[in-house]
């Protein structure tokens, strides 16, 4: 076989590379009919301008190759999240189902030792009557063997004794005494709707919080209660996923639930926090960089310090609490004290995507529950 820098037509050395046809040629095949009118660099300027190009692609695929990798790592890093928010999540449910089962457990012992009690105080009081029956039988017994005794005796000693005898016997014979009236257990007072009594009980011991935060959202510096209620800054940032939902730039974190129509409320605990930011915004607001208070944030924002100052209606005073009250259909966010009960501010709009209570703050902040509102 010829060598590879020789033509294989002609035996002539490879010196020009026809762009038309892609491929190295000799001079002979240059001036050959197959080549007629088309274009011939030399081999050297080809192989410079295609290594050129090829480095260009290769260096696109090695740039491509470096980001998979980086990829690989967060997604790694997800994946291990994933398993912690699952295992973080479990001592959770069962914390709070632990509770639940001592509360059940606790009402269960009351209500049984309540009925222990009843069934104590109804034996008791059966008892004395009991006894109090014995009592009047051996009496009775008594009577009635000296009443026969009495018969047996002569004429003359019989109706000396007749008088005394017939008023005992009178006196012993008595009505017979009834069960008295409530003597049993009254097991409605312990079956009766117990179920649904229990649960109203309950109702006294768990909270119902209006707005539930997302951690999924959170700002890696923020710091979200175990009970998805309140949020605190953290001096180090958290390794968290930068999942497409989590803020980056701003100390935000988003409620849990959207709302595309009706009428909502919640109340927040600011009176530890300096500087503040309470309001709600749209779905598909971004929240990556710092374009998420440009557009689309209905807000109310209080800075003792003017250090990060967020478009939004500025609250002036120091405030303990602030109550938000959304209603989507009528398109309105209005803001108020209810401590004092003094309205604050109203933005008035047309809401078309799904709103999302915000939260953003460099202090603790926390949603009470509907009891302490």
């Amino acid at each position: 076989a010829p060598p590879l820098e020789v033509c294989s037509l002609h035996g002539e050395k490879l010196k020009l590379f026809c762009l038309e046809d892609k491929q190295p040629v000799c001079l002979v095949c240059r001036d050959s009919q197959q080549h007629d009118n088309h274009k011939f660099r030399p081999i050297s300027e080809a192989v410079s301008s295609y290594k050129e190009e090829l480095n260009v692609a290769l260096k696109s695929l090695q740039d491509e190759l470096k980001n998979r990798t980086t990829l690989k790592g967060e997604f790694e890093k997800t994946v291990q999240h994933i398993k912690s928010q699952a295992e973080q999540t479990e001592r959770q449910i069962k914390q709070q189902f632990k509770k639940l089962h001592q509360f059940l457990r606790d009402e269960e012992e009351a209500t049984i030792t309540a009925l222990r009690e009843e069934e104590k105080q109804k034996k008791k009081m059966m008892k004395e009557k009991l006894e109090e029956m014995n009592r009047h039988i051996s009496a009775l017994s008594h009577t009635i063997k000296d009443t026969e005794k009495m018969m047996k005796d002569n004429d003359v000693c019989f109706l000396k004794k007749f008088p005394v005898s017939m008023e005992r016997v009178q006196i012993s014979s008595q009505s017979d005494p009834r069960t008295p009236s409530g003597a049993l257990i009254q097991v409605p007072r312990y079956l009766g709707n117990l179920p649904f009594r229990v649960w109203k009980k309950m109702q006294d011991i768990v909270q119902n919080t209006p707005v539930i935060l997302d951690p999924n959202t959170a700002h890696p510096r923020l710091l979200v209660s175990d009970d998805l209620t309140s949020l605190r800054w953290s001096e180090n940032k958290q390794p968290l996923p930068d999942n497409p939902e989590r803020f980056d730039d701003y100390y935000c974190v988003l409620g849990s639930e959207g709302f595309n129509s009706g009428t909502h409320c919640w109340d927040v605990e600011v009176k530890e926090s300096l500087c503040w930011s309470l309001g709600v915004t749209t779905a598909s607001n971004k929240r990556k960089g710092c374009d998420f208070y440009n557009t689309d944030v209905w807000n109310v924002q209080y800075d003792q310090y003017g250090l990060c100052e967020r478009s939004g209606f500025h609250i002036k005073q120091y405030l303990e609490r602030v109550r938000v009250d959304l209603d989507y259909d009528r398109g309105t966010v209005s803001f108020s004290d209810p401590v004092t009960n003094t309205h604050l501010h109203t933005f008035t709009t047309t809401f078309t995507d799904t709103v999302f209570p915000s939260f953003d703050s460099f202090s603790p902040l926390s949603i009470l529950p509907f009891s302490s509102q």
